[in-house]
Parts: structure tokens; sequence; C-alpha cells
């Protein structure tokens, strides 16, 4: 009983490593897990306190329990036996590839990791970038949303910068579940996004059990009161305009809106528009179909050149920030309210009616995205050299054109955005950014559109374009 038994390294090695992942598994990882959660609770309840949309809870249960939700749900299984049907695929596969679709879809949301670390960061990557402003927001409108309701806000897309800039004014208002791309599904940051809250969506994705996969998402997120933020354009503007609404989410959440039902669906019309779009060059250059593509490689490569040319501008005190961007907040859309006074209830129309009273819906909410839109400095001062390219401007010249733009725009309650309150400033600082970007050029003290830059002039005139065609 009591000789040695001698064992190889390797085999003692291995016994270490199941008896200590066994003493993990069994009381140190639950014991961490539950006091991780106790100290999440702690947070959310002190969230909950303050948001004007509370947290739901629903948004705090396990991603397993959501993908299960998904994979069982009814009208999914019918979308599976349907799908079996046409294909001959056997329910089995489609099964699995529900599950794959669900896992892919649903969020990991960490309350912990929004508002401590994502909201810090957003915060300090939009002030560092950019002169953060909100605009305007229609607070008494917001305010008398009734408790529950779900709350869906629709803004249109300029810049990759719109999940930061927004989530940043929005966070004393609730936590945002943003639809991103597939251009977000790369390791690590597709763990990061997933936990902050964002699900990914397949853009122009034809597969009809996918699509169904993701409108019961949206459905279910939005019947269980998670707060949510899509681009209804879909994509980013190339051109700067406000592009044709792309209706396949906001289709999702009002074909399940029950108007009866005790719960109320709320659009909020939020307008977002920058004196810089980082990605402005890239984005027109889109518009050129002749223009060679573009490696990763050669972006990730500009990237590194831009951060390092500014870090190089910032150490010699010669870096200044991208201008003004601001942020407007509309008068919220009542699903409820509209489809009284309209009469419609979608879930009891035929596909070809539902998608008629949908697009009907989508023009109310393009335009109260439109109004919702700030004038900013460049967009102003852009405008005056994209409509008369060939003119030679003085300053002053300039100065009493842009305020005639601003009379005019304030008469119809449009928001023109006016740093430091002072006119003259608002303009001065539009034209030179537009100087030192080249695409104005002062000559004897005139100044006039650089023939090589009137497509990104027209980029930055664009973004106003629609207030402008209103006065036709």
């Amino acid at each position: 009983m009591t000789d040695t038994i001698s064992l190889p390294v390797w085999l003692v090695v291995a016994v270490g490593a199941l008896a200590l992942w066994t003493l993990l598994s069994h009381l140190l990882i639950p014991s961490t897990r539950w006091f991780l959660r106790r100290r999440i609770n702690r947070i959310v309840d002190e969230l909950n306190s303050r948001l004007q949309f509370q947290i739901p809870a629903a948004q705090q249960t396990r991603r397993r329990a959501l993908v299960d939700r998904l994979r069982f749900d009814p009208k999914v299984m019918e979308a599976v036996e349907a799908e079996a049907h046409r294909s001959g695929i056997p329910q089995e596969v489609l099964i699995d590839k529900v599950e794959r679709y669900a896992r892919e879809i649903v969020p990991s949301f960490n309350a912990y990791a929004y508002f401590r670390v994502g909201q810090y960061l957003a915060r300090q990557v939009a002030q560092l970038l950019y002169r953060v402003r909100l605009g305007y927001s229609d607070d008494d409108a917001l305010s008398a949303i009734e408790p529950g309701a779900s709350i869906v806000f629709v803004m249109n897309h300029r810049s990759n910068m719109d999940y930061v800039i927004v989530a940043y004014l929005a966070a004393s208002r609730s936590a945002l579940s943003y639809a991103v791309g597939e251009w977000a599904r790369i390791w690590p940051l597709d763990s990061l996004v997933k936990s902050l809250g964002a699900y990914f969506v397949r853009r122009n994705s034809r597969d009809s059990l996918y699509r169904q996969v993701l409108a019961r998402y949206v459905q279910i997120a939005a019947e269980t009161g998670i707060v949510q933020a899509v681009y209804p354009e879909g994509g980013l503007s190339r051109d700067g305009r406000l592009q044709p609404l792309k209706l396949g989410l906001v289709s999702y959440l009002v074909s399940d809106f029950d108007p009866e039902g005790g719960r109320d669906l709320v659009f909020v019309p939020v307008g977002i528009n920058y004196d810089r779009v980082l990605e402005d060059r890239t984005l027109v250059r889109m518009l050129d179909p002749d223009a060679p593509r573009r490696s990763r490689g050669f972006a990730i490569a500009t990237t590194m050149k831009w951060i390092f040319r500014n870090l190089g501008l910032a150490v010699r005190r010669r870096w200044y920030r991208n201008g003004y961007a601001c942020v407007n907040f509309g008068r919220p859309v009542s699903m409820r309210s509209y489809a009284s006074q309209h009469g419609v209830d979608y879930r009891l129309m035929e596909p070809e009616a539902r998608v008629q009273a949908v697009s009907g819906l989508g023009d109310e909410l393009l335009a109260a995205i439109g109004s919702a839109i700030p004038v900013l400095p460049v967009s102003l001062v852009a405008t005056l050299f994209e409509q008369d390219p060939q003119r030679l401007w003085s300053e002053l010249e300039i100065k009493a054109e842009s305020q005639r733009l601003i009379d005019g725009f304030k008469a119809r309650n449009i928001y023109v955005h006016i740093p430091r309150s002072d006119h003259d400033y608002a303009v001065a600082a539009g034209l030179r950014m537009l100087v030192l970007r080249h695409f104005v050029v002062e000559e004897d003290g005139l100044y006039r559109a650089s023939p090589d830059e009137r497509q990104m002039l027209r980029y930055y005139a664009n973004a106003i374009r629609h207030f402008l065609q209103d006065c036709d």
C-alpha cells in the first residue's frame, strides 16, 4: 500500500488540468457569474432610475434563451415547414440553419459594457473628432410617449460615426440596439458590437427563411420593449442626399403591430449632419462605376496614414477637430395614432396592399427625418458655391447670401446651428473648412469653387438640398 507508483509527466499534467477545470466549473465560475450578475443588476437598477426609456428585462435575458425562443417560434417553424415542402430539404437541416441565423442575429447585451465602457469611449471619440452638439429635441412630445411603448429611432445615415454620435447623445434616454451591416462581423469587433446590444443584418438577402428569422427577432424585440435604432436608407448615402427608404425593418415592425394592443409602437425621427464626413471621398468615389475597386489592405493602409498624419499635426499643435457634428430628435410618430387616422391594420392586409401602405408610412418617416436634419456651416456655405460654381465671391457677399438662406430656413422652423450665436462666425467657420480642404480656392481676397472638387461641394450641399427643393 505504500509502494511508489511512477506516472508519466503528461498524465499528471492532464489529471491536474481536469481537476482544476472541475474545481473552476463547479465552484469558482458559478460564484464569479453570480457576483458579476449581481453587480450588473445593480447597475441596471441604477440606470433605470434615471433613463427616460428603461432597459427591459428581455434585454438582460441570457442570449441562449433568446436564440431558443427564435428557433422554436411558431412563425419561424411555419416558415421551416413551407421551405421544406418547397425545396425538399429535411426540416432538421433547416432548423439547424435557423439556429445559425439566430445566433448570428441575436446580440449579447451587457449593460456594463454599454454604459461604462461603450458610453465612455463614444464620448471620448466623439469629442476628440468633432464639436458635438444636440441641436434640438422635442422633449415635450418624447415625454408624452406612453410608458411601456416600443421605441424605434429612425435616422439618416451619413457616416459610420453615426453609431457613436447618436449613442453618445442618446445615452441619457436609453440603450440603443442598432441594426448593423455585415461590415461589423469581423473578429473581435463582432463580439464588442454584440455586447453593446447591436444585431447583425444581411443587406439584400433573398433567403426567405433568413428574412423570417430576422423579422421575428425585430418583432420580439419590439414586443419586449427593447429600444431599437435603424437606418431606413439601408446604407450610407454616397451623394449626401437622403436616399429612398428600404422598408424591410420598418415593414417587419408594423406588420406585427396590433393597433388595439397594450403596447404602442413609436418611431422617433433623428436627423444628423457633419461639417466633415470622415469617409466622404470614399463614398463619393463609389458613384463612379469605372473607378477601380480598392482592397481591404488599401483601406487599412489609408486609415493608418490618416491617423498618423493627424497625430503628427497634433504634436505640432496644428490639428483641428473636424468641425461640428449635430443631432436633432424630432416629433415621435405613434403607430397607434397613425393607424387610427389612416384606418390601417397591417396584419390584416394582403401582401401587395401592405407594401403600398408601408410605403406611405415610409414617406412620412422620410419627411420627418429630413425635417430633423440640422443645417451646419459647411453645408450652408457649400450650397452657395455649388449653386454658382463659376462665380467669384467676396467674404462679405458670402456672409450676406448665407444670411439670406439662414433667414429663409428659420422662417420655416428649420434648425440652423449657429456656433456661439454669431452668424458671421458660423459662415467664417464653414468657409475656413472648405478652404482648408481645398474645395474652395482663395485668390486675392476672392473665393471660388475649385474645379476639381465640385463633386465634393455637391456632396455637402446635398445634405440640406431637400430644404431648398421644398421652396421651389
